[in-house]
């Protein structure tokens, strides 16, 4: 099995701490108990990983793998895992993401699409920027006749705090071209995912 190996900024991380400690501090904990006294260094580290999208160029990686090809068919990754942060609380969001586009000459590999979705979820966000980052990237990267990104997500800053609503789901739609202009082709990319957008 393969194992990502992580990488931290050790000054970054030590800022961090000192910070958590503060926090768990201000809410009454004791932080020199024994369950806590590496909690501010397991939190630093675990931001920056939520957070590594700021250190990634989306662009980057669908020009990593771009190949000249006249394929101009629908081209449709769906159910793409995707978790990131509520800029408003701080608290996760997560779901899937479905994106297709129909190529002008030029196609990328699959799993980079899948990339582009991971490195602007790994910041802070709402649903909605994210929707339309991984659209705008895509069409302005590939320049394709045409994008499609809907992305179906459960907050748990809803759940867990707020109204409480455990089941609630957000569904946001960006889309660019021929997926704007061609209903069939909106209406066949949105059959393929099955999902309804009114």
């Amino acid at each position: 099995m393969y194992t990502k190996v992580e990488h931290f900024d050790a000054d970054i991380t030590e800022a961090l701490m000192s910070h958590y400690e503060a926090i768990l501090s201000l809410l009454g904990e004791d932080v020199g108990r024994d369950g806590l006294k590496k909690t501010p260094e397991r939190v630093a580290r675990s931001m920056q990983f939520l957070t590594q999208g700021y250190n990634t160029d989306p662009a980057a990686i669908l020009k990593s793998a771009l190949f000249k090809e006249e394929y101009q068919q629908m081209v449709l990754v769906k159910d793409i895992e995707l978790y990131s942060l509520c800029e408003h609380h701080m608290l996760p969001f997560y779901g899937k993401a479905h994106v297709a586009y129909i190529p002008n000459g030029y196609i990328t590999g699959l799993s980079k699409i899948a990339r582009v979705v991971e490195a602007f979820a790994r910041r802070m966000q709402v649903q909605e920027r994210l929707t339309v980052q991984i659209r705008d990237c895509i069409q302005e990267t590939l320049n394709p006749l045409g994008v499609a990104v809907v992305i179906e997500a459960a907050h748990t800053c809803m759940q867990m705090r707020g109204v409480q609503k455990q089941n609630s789901v957000a569904t946001t739609s960006a889309f660019t071209g021929t997926f704007m202009k061609d209903i069939r082709t909106r209406e066949e990319f949105t059959h393929l995912i099955g999902v309804k957008l009114h």
